[in-house]
């Protein structure tokens, strides 16, 4: 047990990387760990340098996997399961995707098109936004293991619950025709050499840092401000437990903003520090991550309105039983 402390403080808190910041701000930029300006430098270089570090290798991991799965294979695979377990491992399959909804909407088109059904590839939108390997181990280093687990675990629980929904719907006439002509082509990768897949490996690391980098900083940038400008008593009063809408305002708030879980973190990990719920922190992340504007606007070219209208109403129901989930709980979880 204090092995396993030691490595998750070192290896996902990084805690040598907190001490040499420290020492970056107050010996070399002269700053005062203690002052509001001096707590956001450290803040800002801190969390950027960490997630950069731990979304790298993950990003490496993942891909590399990934190479053994190309979408006419695991199309061939997710076809073999029908019902509940197929929209278990559609949801599980979404955990592997380290991609923002937007990207997730043309695998969901091919995944369409190539014949899963329709409630199996719900469950991998829903889920492919929402829950990655890399979002486990991030909230890990900035919280906690047991809100980890909780996080995927709910956020997979989501994911076939809506994809199961909209399945028993019978909703295909509500996906727009193309989806259905649209050829896709076939990209086996069985023949890949070690060589090949660490260079597939390493290219999925720059093509996704590339898309979300400056999400990041700026949500990186949001969360220094509020940990250390906003004052406690002004979050607490908005976003705090004493207000029974605060999962409802944190969800509002996320759906205009655009951007990809490992964006929200620092948001909510400064939101957090500031007292608010972990419910309420979370429901901002998923309303961000998975219902904002610019991925509904692509979505509504894909589905119907009636499908989007239901689409959103299940995530924004899930998300706000979940919310509140947490924040009834979260004495056993922090």
């Amino acid at each position: 047990m204090i092995i396993f402390e030691w490595l998750n403080n070192q290896l996902l808190k990084m805690d040598w990387l907190h001490e040499l910041v420290r020492i970056l701000v107050e010996k070399v930029f002269g700053f005062d760990m203690s002052d509001r300006f001096g707590g956001s430098i450290h803040f800002f270089i801190y969390d950027i340098i960490k997630i950069f570090i731990l979304l790298s290798v993950l990003i490496f991991v993942i891909s590399y996997i990934q190479s053994y799965f190309p979408p006419e294979r695991t199309r061939r695979i997710l076809g073999r399961f029908n019902g509940i377990t197929a929209n278990i491992l559609g949801a599980l399959l979404g955990t592997v995707t380290p991609f923002c909804s937007c990207s997730s909407i043309p695998l969901f088109i091919g995944f369409t098109n190539a014949g899963l059904p329709i409630g199996v590839t719900f469950s991998f939108l829903i889920s492919s936004p929402l829950v990655d390997l890399a979002s486990v181990l991030l909230l890990a280093s900035i919280f906690n293991w047991k809100i980890a687990i909780a996080y995927v675990l709910v956020g997979l629980v989501l994911a076939v619950i809506g994809g199961t929904v909209i399945g028993k719907a019978k909703m295909e006439r509500y996906v727009e025709p193309f989806v259905f002509s649209n050829k896709t082509v076939s990209s086996e990768q069985q023949g890949l050499t070690r060589k090949d897949r660490i260079d597939f490996a390493f290219e999925q690391v720059l093509v996704i840092i590339k898309k979300v980098w400056l999400y990041v900083i700026i949500g990186v940038g949001i969360g220094a401000l509020i940990h250390n400008w906003i004052p406690e008593d002004i979050i607490a009063a908005v976003l705090g437990h004493k207000n029974p809408f605060s999962v409802l305002l944190a969800t509002l708030v996320g759906v205009p903003m655009y951007a990809d879980i490992f964006g929200t973190l620092p948001i909510a990990e400064a939101l957090v520090a500031k007292g608010v719920g972990i419910g309420t922190a979370l429901a901002f992340m998923m309303a961000v991550t998975a219902l904002s504007l610019p991925s509904m606007i692509m979505l509504k070219k894909v589905v119907k309105t009636k499908l989007l209208v239901i689409f959103a109403g299940i995530v924004t129901v899930g998300i706000f039983i979940i919310g509140y989930t947490f924040n009834a709980f979260s004495h056993l979880l922090l």
